[in-house]
């Protein structure tokens, strides 16, 4: 099997940004580092952990069930009766 197969982040659309800074252990970010070499691997595309990072997040809360429920919730509009 092909490592782009084996990472759950596919290629990176693109998107308007805006800028965020936050501090990450470096394990983590030796981690980030790792999965952006390998992802550059899979699609050919050299990235950097900062690129990936908005991606992961954004697959991260796509895949939270209660974040959704709570989301939707909110955002739906009210049922008729």
């Amino acid at each position: 099997m092909s490592t782009a197969r084996k990472l759950r982040l596919g290629p990176l659309p693109r998107q308007e940004v805006t800028k965020l800074t936050f501090a990450c252990p470096v394990g983590l970010k030796n981690d980030l580092d790792r999965y952006a070499a390998l992802h550059a691997q899979a699609y050919g595309e050299a990235v950097d952990a900062a690129t990936l990072i908005p991606h992961m997040l954004e697959a991260f809360m796509a895949g939270d069930r209660g974040f959704r429920k709570r989301t939707t919730a909110k955002t739906a509009p009210p049922k008729q009766p």
